[in-house]
């Protein structure tokens, strides 16, 4: 007879552990522990069955993979973390002592440092798999740079936070990297790709920040530190590979002074180490080049030979940059002609969009956010880059009157009745009118203009005037959904009407009607009973009821009769559904019902979304009238 098995030794209750006894396996304190789960990426398991996991008891417990625990005896933070104790301990003792420069001694010299390096190799093998885990990161240290400085939040987090922030912006304004951005309720996202890897976060609005109460900073610090170490390694390898010296020089005078993205200073890596790069890459175009140009001398000699009367053919130009296009050989033969590939900035054949606003100069005015503003102006070309004294230093030019000046970004409504300011008129800071020549827009014509991919006209986004909608770019209109950008048409325009009308149910004619024809009316309305009479019986009715209208000089109502063959079709494709439904399982009954319900409300939410849509387009003709 086999030896029976022993409760609680086998199955969930040896694959789980609670968080109790994880603490006491790696006798560390419950603090610790957390920050080193933080760090290793350890987090707490739901398991099938909590009942036999926690050997038969229905409390309330935290459990981790037996495993994770076990490889966490092994992890070297483990022992700064005992360290880190002894040196707690031996500095309260001198303190207790009155020793304090003994305490101090400890205190520069013998305090453990925890270092993560290992933990960043281990966790991202790959520096593909350290881009795929950016999102987060970005959106901590974006958040924790725009915090207030508290005991909560010391000088040197908020600093760290701020330069790593500050050298990412510098990097994807460097590679023009930016592909999309949104404005949003809870912030400003931005989309870049870097090496072929979507990275996507959010930045806060710089508001006045009010620090809530009930939040643990203590495990939002681990965070924080975890992800300013994996930011500062891939920093070190974005800016090596574009041949950059990492950390880049930083002006503490010019950021003092509201410098912002200007006190950083980015430096090659040697003397013209960027331009041999380009050299060396334009090399093989130009050897390309070279082989083609020979290739079509020798078919023009080749054409030359067979037609002695034919036209000399004109030399053709070469670029190292674009594609050659290959004229067919004029023979008697047909053949083929495939179609040459063409070179142009982007698939639709539009403007580059990392070169959107190359050709443009911006001045920010002091009401507009001038941080997010530079930001997406250098990331898409522009070198020209203006704002108010106000508004900190680093500026192209903090003169308004700049005639140089091609597109001015103002956030407030303009004033009525001043007049226009001169291009040479001084060097006024504040002129009371519009510079001539100069494009006046919102703050949202920059980001639709990323968004769409080109320059938009600006006549939609003048001073005062009513925005279009500001669309996420990651979400696409769905079929036979909502869509705001797409135009109403006459149909969808007259829909409310049409059906005011329909539910009147009756015209001018019909009220003046006499008390005959409200019975011939009464007739007309046919009931559900009288549906299911015989079709003979139901023609000769209708018969009879179209010779009362022709007597009483009313048109005969032909529209119930369509009316009611639809309500007969209706009820015969219900009653179909009705006998599936009836046929099905009933666990895939209520997932259709859901099914439908869910298309229901969507429909709901399309009809009500077009409705008030109608409603603002008939509010605004009747105000442009």
């Amino acid at each position: 007879m086999a030896r029976p098995k022993k409760k609680g030794i086998s199955g969930n209750a040896k694959n789980f552990i609670t968080r109790t006894q994880a603490v006491r396996k790696l006798q560390i304190s419950l603090p610790d522990f957390r920050r080193l789960c933080i760090f290793k990426g350890v987090y707490p398991r739901e398991p099938r069955n909590k009942k036999k996991a926690n050997k038969g008891s229905t409390a309330y417990t935290t459990f981790y993979y037996t495993k994770d625990i076990q490889y966490l005896l092994h992890e070297p933070v483990l022992t700064k973390f005992r360290e880190h104790k002894t040196f707690a301990k031996k500095l309260s003792k001198a303190l207790g002592r009155g020793d304090y420069g003994d305490a101090v001694r400890l205190e520069l010299h013998k305090r453990p440092v925890v270092t993560l390096d290992h933990i960043i190799k281990e966790r991202y093998p790959t520096f593909t798999d350290a881009l795929r885990d950016l999102d987060d990161a970005l959106s901590m240290l974006f958040l924790f740079a725009n915090l207030p400085i508290n005991h909560n939040l010391p000088l040197a987090t908020v600093a760290t936070c701020q330069r790593l922030c500050n050298e990412w912006q510098h990097y994807v304004i460097r590679t023009n990297s930016l592909r999309k951005s949104f404005l949003s309720i809870k912030g400003i996202y931005y989309q870049a790709e870097i090496q072929g890897q979507d990275v996507l976060w959010v930045v806060p609005y710089r508001f006045a920040q009010t620090i809530p109460v009930d939040v643990d900073f203590r495990i939002m610090h681990t965070f924080v530190e975890f992800y300013a170490t994996l930011l500062g390694f891939v920093h070190f390898r974005l800016y090596t590979k574009e041949g950059l010296v990492y950390p880049p020089k930083f002006d503490q005078d010019a950021d003092a002074k509201g410098a912002g993205l200007r006190a950083f200073k980015l430096e090659n890596k040697g003397i013209g180490s960027l331009s041999e790069t380009a050299v060396t890459s334009q090399a093989p175009k130009k050897e390309a080049a070279k082989q083609i140009k020979l290739l079509q001398e020798k078919i023009a000699a080749i054409t030359e030979g067979d037609e002695e009367d034919g036209p000399q053919e004109e030399k053709v130009t070469e670029d190292a940059d674009t594609f050659d296009t290959f004229k067919p050989i004029n023979t008697d033969s047909a053949a083929d002609i495939l179609p040459q590939p063409q070179i142009s900035n982007n698939g639709a054949g539009d403007v580059d969009p990392s070169n959107l606003f190359s050709h443009t100069t911006f001045y920010l005015s002091r009401e507009t956010p001038r941080e997010p503003l530079e930001f997406i102006l250098r990331s898409f070309g522009c070198k020209r880059v203006g704002w108010d004294a106000v508004l900190g230093e680093g500026a192209f030019t903090d003169n308004e009157l700049d005639p140089s000046i091609t597109h001015q970004v103002v956030d407030r409504p303009p004033i009525a009745g001043l007049p226009l300011v001169a291009a040479n008129a001084g060097t006024a800071p504040r002129p009371s009118g519009r510079v001539p020549g100069r494009t006046y827009i919102q703050p949202q014509y920059v980001w639709d203009c990323i968004n769409f991919g080109r320059l938009l006209s600006p006549a939609e986004y003048t001073p005062g005037a009513l925005l279009p909608p500001h669309l996420s770019p990651w979400v696409k209109p769905s079929a036979g959904g909502y869509d705001p950008m797409a135009p109403i048409t006459e149909g969808e325009e007259t829909e409310e009407e049409s059906d005011a009308e329909d539910g009147t149910g009756m015209t001018d004619d019909i009220n003046d009607r006499d008390d005959e024809d409200e019975k011939m009316a009464d007739e007309v309305d046919v009931s559900e009973d009288e549906e299911s009479e015989d079709e003979e019986e139901a023609a000769r009715r209708e018969h009879q009821k179209e010779l009362e209208a022709e007597a009483a000089g009313v048109k005969p109502p032909a529209t119930d009769e369509k009316k009611k063959k639809k309500t007969k079709q209706q009820r015969e494709e219900e009653e179909q559904k009705e006998m599936q439904k009836i046929m099905m399982t009933k666990k895939k009954r209520k997932l259709y019902e859901k099914m439908i319900y869910g298309n229901k409300k969507k429909e709901d939410e399309t009809k009500t979304l077009r409705q008030k849509r109608r409603k603002l387009e008939k509010s605004k003709k009747k105000s442009a009238a």
